[in-house]
């Protein structure tokens, strides 16, 4: 029977944007403690992995929850050591990294967590981090996407640098490694030359499976091509079908099967044991908003400065086509179709960043979920608990057992490795 897979994304506090400022919410990113716990929780709900967004700068507002944060890569060799069977997917930028190091790290990784780790592809948005790496201004949209193809091209060759059975570690004999089993990529592109290969053999599921975010025409077409988990923004059932529909189609056209690239949109849910009390619950994370904060939110993820608008009125003009983010474009066409105020679109829309939000009780929850699986809309679904500890562990305890009473989740790990979760092939073999 088909099952929907879950992943559990981690963000410090809680994805609401005032998750923070709720009394039990754990406020900061850097307490390793907190994010032990909240791995562990998710693996014991067995979820299939979790998930680390990054970004290579700081947002510079005094009210942003995301602001500190560790490097991810880290964070999740620390939780290897502390989980035995959940996927571990982290963020690296194509934009402001090298394909020689991002292959090494991630292949390291795979090998300590002995086959749980994802690499989320993504092209860097903020120009921010332009000044970081020696450039004063953002590479052009279509010049980072080129960038992305040849960069994921490079990285999965390198991690075909050993054959399976290369590591010999014959004491008797003395032979190490087998060298007609190692190999150079000597890969020569636009914007690349390496040479390879890279000192780790290969991973034990055969490559880190390949995560992509982003909806746009550019994201869909990277996604198609490369992608295994695609991770969405989508706010209703219908949009939801057409987006799964669309790229199951660019999938085949690429020449792959259909569930070897898995829709998984995000959901920010907020469960009570009642509806009543979800909506408390909500209510109570949207009076700690702070006004400035939810006007920088909407600025940042627009990428306009909106200072000194009027809040109860209406978004200023904006060029659509001048948006960088797919999330900016829903959210900025949601806002005029429902002719939101300013107050409004933040309050609605950025406070889950721009991700739909379902509360409700267990069942409302788990019957929303089972019907966009059920509908063709996901294949299964990224969480992004509203506040975290707390709705993080609603959502292991209540809502996990009510799918898996419905036979829709699993209820005990089948195998070891991220690939044998998500029931993705092994990579074969390329050669140089």
């Amino acid at each position: 029977m088909r099952q929907m897979k879950l992943g559990l994304f981690f963000a410090p506090g809680g994805h609401h944007l005032a998750a923070w400022r709720h009394p039990d919410a754990y406020p900061h990113g850097w307490d390793i403690q907190a994010y032990v716990e909240n791995a562990q929780t998710a693996e014991r709900a067995c979820f299939d992995m979790l998930f680390v967004a990054d970004v290579f700068s700081l947002t510079p507002s005094g009210y942003h929850r995301d602001t500190l944060r560790f490097e991810p890569l880290t964070l999740l060799s620390a939780l290897a050591m502390v989980t035995s069977r959940i996927g571990l997917v982290a963020t690296a930028t194509t934009t402001y990294n090298e394909p020689y190091n991002v292959a090494r790290k991630f292949a390291s990784l795979d090998q300590i967590s002995h086959g749980r780790v994802g690499w989320n592809i993504v092209t860097s948005s903020s120009s921010l981090e332009a000044y970081n790496f020696g450039f004063d201004e953002h590479p052009a949209l279509a010049n980072r996407y080129e960038i992305a193809h040849e960069f994921v091209d490079v990285v999965k060759g390198l991690w075909d640098s050993f054959e399976p059975g290369a590591v010999l570690i014959d004491k008797r004999s003395g032979s190490f490694f087998d060298p007609e089993k190692m190999h150079f990529l000597n890969h020569e592109g636009k914007h690349f030359k390496v040479r390879g290969p890279i000192s780790v053999p290969r991973s034990p599921q055969g490559q880190p499976v390949l995560v992509q975010a982003g909806s746009s025409e550019d994201g869909k077409t990277l996604a198609a091509s490369v992608a295994e988990v695609i991770f969405t923004i989508q706010r209703d059932l219908e949009g939801a079908k057409a987006f799964y529909a669309d790229i199951k189609r660019r999938v085949v056209a690429q020449g792959r099967e259909p569930h070897h690239a898995l829709v998984m949109p995000g959901v920010m849910p907020v469960i009570g044991r009642t509806r009543q009390e979800a909506h408390d619950k909500y209510e109570q994370l949207q009076a700690y908003i702070h006004p400035q904060a939810g006007l920088n939110a909407l600025s940042r993820t627009l990428g306009v400065d909106l200072s000194g608008v009027d809040v109860n009125g209406p978004l200023p003009k904006i060029d659509a086509s001048q948006l960088t983010q797919s999330r900016a474009v829903g959210i900025l066409e949601t806002a005029r179709r429902q002719n939101m105020s300013v107050r409004e679109v933040y309050e609605k829309l950025v406070v889950s960043k721009g991700h739909r939000q379902l509360i409700g009780s267990v069942t409302d929850v788990a019957d929303s979920l089972q019907e966009w699986f059920e509908q063709g809309g996901a294949d299964g679904f990224n969480i992004m608990p509203a506040a975290m500890p707390s709705d993080l562990r609603d959502f292991a305890e209540l809502v996990v057992p009510e799918l898996q009473r419905r036979g829709l989740v699993r209820q005990e790990y089948e195998g070891r490795t991220l690939r044998e979760h998500l029931g993705l092939q092994v990579p074969r073999m390329h050669k140089a």
